[in-house]
């Protein structure tokens, strides 16, 4: 690995006006968008924290969420957008090869609890090349976080149940991954279950803010 090396982070944000679909039991759609929007703030404001990263990368095609990418000087692409967490990070690990960037540390936008030392862990994780480190899920079945590099040299594959199947990929391409357990990164906010374990823990998130001023701390969740 270079003395300084060229990771950069690669977030996707699906359309914010229909996102988390799976809290809509817990929550209104009005304010599942502004939670989508609060947690991504949240991943981003961390990044950029992060001495350690070269640069940011926001995959979307929702104008709310590249409005807020340009607040915190990412880069917006629209390739992939379309094509779910997967096929985001993909396009944008192909995009990072072809300009020749070192690695890429994909995150995904609904960890709010995630934090730059956090970051700083995973970067500081990062001293061979090529390179494969995980972050698990909180269940042990998702993949929070995975720093590859070359950007696209072990091929991804998001789901709920990815995390095994990525050590096998990272595995097949002659790289011993990485595992790197991080509690913040490690919540990423799908179910109510989930928010209501996010709940339990004190946070000055923007996420938690927002949940406390709509009174979805009395919500049984």
């Amino acid at each position: 690995m270079s003395a300084t090396p060229d990771i950069w982070a690669v977030v996707p944000i699906k359309n914010t006006a229909a996102a988390k679909q799976r809290l809509a039991l817990a929550l209104a759609p009005e304010l599942r968008q502004r939670l989508a929007l609060a947690m991504a703030e949240d991943v981003l404001s961390a990044l950029a924290a992060s001495a350690g990263l070269a640069g940011i990368i926001v995959v979307t095609i929702d104008p709310a969420a590249a409005a807020l990418a340009a607040r915190y000087d990412a880069r917006v692409i629209a390739d992939g957008a379309r094509d779910g967490q997967t096929g985001a990070v993909t396009a944008a690990a192909q995009l990072l090869r072809r300009e020749g960037r070192d690695a890429m540390l994909a995150i995904p936008g609904d960890i709010p609890l995630i934090t730059s030392a956090e970051v700083h862990a995973l970067v500081s994780a990062h001293a061979r090349h090529p390179d494969f480190v995980i972050t698990p899920a909180h269940d042990g079945r998702g993949s929070n976080a995975i720093l590859c590099a070359p950007p696209d040299h072990v091929p991804l594959k998001f789901g709920d149940d990815s995390f095994l199947p990525h050590l096998a990929e990272a595995r097949r391409a002659g790289i011993e991954p990485t595992i790197l357990p991080l509690p913040g990164i490690a919540l990423d906010i799908d179910h109510p279950r989930d928010l209501a374990a996010f709940l339990a823990i004190a946070s000055a998130t923007r996420a938690r803010a927002l949940l406390d001023q709509a009174g979805v701390e009395k919500l049984a969740l």
